[in-house]
């Protein structure tokens, strides 16, 4: 009778490792296949995507048209924009294959919260998506009224796109904040005690992160993020501690 093959416990950890390897090459190779069929999609949609962004600096300038210099800069701008709106557009796939990487080291409870985390990810990034186009028209208006009346704002049309996705970009990443909050709490790493003790140095903090983040080098844009962060901060405390219990 043949004697069982024993694996050696390096090959086996190993072994492991590879099939984490390719787990994380197939979650890759299906994110990148799906923002690349959203960015088709996005590319078909970016006109009224873009007449969607052009609307917090036509509350600004009226009806006058933004420009750009070079003859391709209006393609380039289109395809920016199409690259954008389908990391949004796949961005529910792509969390959902970290999701299935992630979910196999998961105790059966934490899978249920997780769940929930991801959808609770995509409500927070659209929330902070909602809540930049609210405090871009503020931010502009603010902006563009500083200095002499004898100078006129003539935006270039691939300048605005850019500070609009930029700030969108980090509005929505942000607003993430009680999401990352929330794991960091049931992994027992922060308590609400810690938290609370501490509020005043996470504000400052906040404050501080969001002048490093948001685009431009005026105090007033940094003040639209740090306002929501706090308050975010603040759910955060109260959603650890009902959790938790």
């Amino acid at each position: 009778m043949a004697k069982p093959s024993i694996v050696p416990v390096d090959e086996e950890r190993r072994m492991t490792v590879i099939e984490h390897l390719e787990e994380l090459r197939r979650v890759l190779i299906i994110s990148l296949i799906a923002w690349a069929v959203a960015t088709v999609i996005g590319f078909a949609i970016s006109q009224p995507v873009l007449g969607i962004l052009l609307g917090p600096v036509h509350k600004v300038i009226g009806n006058q048209k933004l420009i750009y210099p070079g003859p391709v800069d209006g393609f380039l701008l289109f395809f920016k924009i199409g690259i954008f709106t389908g990391f949004i557009l796949s961005s529910p796939i792509i969390l959902w294959q970290v999701w299935t990487f992630v979910a196999p080291g998961l105790h059966r409870n934490e899978r249920r919260f997780a769940v929930g985390f991801v959808a609770s990810a995509v409500v927070l990034f659209a929330m902070g998506i909602g809540f930049a186009f609210f405090a871009l028209p503020i931010a502009l208006r603010f902006l563009t009224g500083i200095g002499s009346s004898e100078l006129q704002y003539l935006p270039f049309a691939d300048k605005y796109i850019n500070f609009v996705l930029i700030l969108i970009a980090i509005f929505g990443i942000t607003f993430e904040l009680p999401l990352a909050m929330t794991m960091l709490g049931l992994a027992g790493i922060v308590s609400t005690e810690f938290l609370k003790r501490n509020r005043l140095k996470f504000w400052i903090g906040i404050f501080v992160g969001a002048n490093m983040v948001t685009p431009g080098v005026d105090p007033f844009t940094p003040l639209l993020l740090t306002i929501p962060l706090i308050i975010l901060f603040e759910i955060s405390i109260l959603v650890i501690r009902a959790l938790r219990r």
